[in-house]
């Protein structure tokens, strides 16, 4: 493996998106507590200062899904909190429903935000930890990168994409000190999948992500399924023949997702819905 410079936390300039809330809030806790100066990325402006105020680190208007959003949080996050040593690319969407039942303004939100987010972030912090020699960048994926699930096609498009981006990247800048990870939680327990049974994938706590994306600044591993034996099942079921996996995808009931199971999921819906609707309308 590639022996990447040492990256001490205690200290460094962490930025963080989506660090109002869930992953990205117990990330940001768990960058905090090793003494690192952490900018907080979010959409929702409120949240973020929210998080910023009981970790002490600072919060930032970001839409990533627009890039002189994203460059002008991490100029404020740079002037704030020194040179960027980490970056979490954590903001994403999840829709879920038929392919031909998504609108076209949900599915297109879908890419923005879970694959130019990501592009623009690495587009923006690279050159600079490039210039430097050393630098980590973090791209929170998902199993459904890995393992297709009815009624997240395009989630599982955009996540697939993080997942190819991050491999390729990955080995154009190993050998310049910098360092490109991808962890893939399976179902996490947040807003992002609320309502949605995805049994038997479990559903995990935000802590868990954060302690693998924290612990990939120590290890720069490519990639960490949380847990980490979905990553294996997910692994067999690519060599798994179709006839078999089929027959245990009916099994399981693997198109729970083509439709909301609560209201609670219908509200996260109605809620997308709405922010691409008033995006369309700016």
């Amino acid at each position: 493996m590639t022996k990447y410079p040492d990256l001490d936390l205690d200290g460094a300039h962490v930025a963080i998106t989506g660090g109002g809330q869930g992953i990205g809030r117990a990330t940001a806790e768990r960058m905090a507590a090793r003494g690192a100066r952490v900018s907080i990325g979010d959409l929702d402006l409120e949240a973020a200062k929210r998080t910023a105020a009981d970790i002490g680190g600072t919060a930032h208007h970001l839409d990533v899904a627009d890039a002189a959003s994203f460059a002008a949080f991490l100029g404020e996050a740079e002037r704030a909190n020194g040179p960027l040593a980490v970056l979490v690319n954590n903001a994403g969407i999840m829709p879920n429903g038929g392919f031909l039942d998504l609108p076209d303004a949900l599915n297109r939100a879908t890419m923005e935000v879970n694959v130019f987010g990501v592009v623009h972030g690495m587009r923006l912090a690279l050159p600079g930890m490039l210039e430097r020699g050393r630098g980590h960048i973090v791209n929170v994926a998902s199993l459904a990168g890995k393992f297709p699930v009815q009624g997240l096609a395009i989630y599982n498009a955009s996540k697939f994409a993080v997942v190819g981006l991050t491999a390729a990247t990955r080995l154009e800048y190993a050998r310049h000190g910098v360092s490109v990870s991808a962890v893939l939680p399976s179902a996490v327990d947040t807003a992002l999948a609320s309502g949605l049974d995805m049994r038997p994938i479990p559903k995990v706590k935000p802590g868990r992500i954060a302690d693998a994306v924290v612990d990939s600044v120590r290890t720069r591993a490519a990639e960490t399924a949380v847990p980490g034996y979905v990553g294996v099942l997910a692994s067999l079921a690519a060599v798994t023949p179709e006839p078999a996996l089929n027959a245990f995808r009916r099994l399981v009931r693997d198109d729970r997702a083509l439709r909301p199971d609560s209201p609670e999921r219908d509200g996260y819906r109605a809620r997308l819905h709405q922010d691409t609707q008033r995006e369309e309308n700016a």
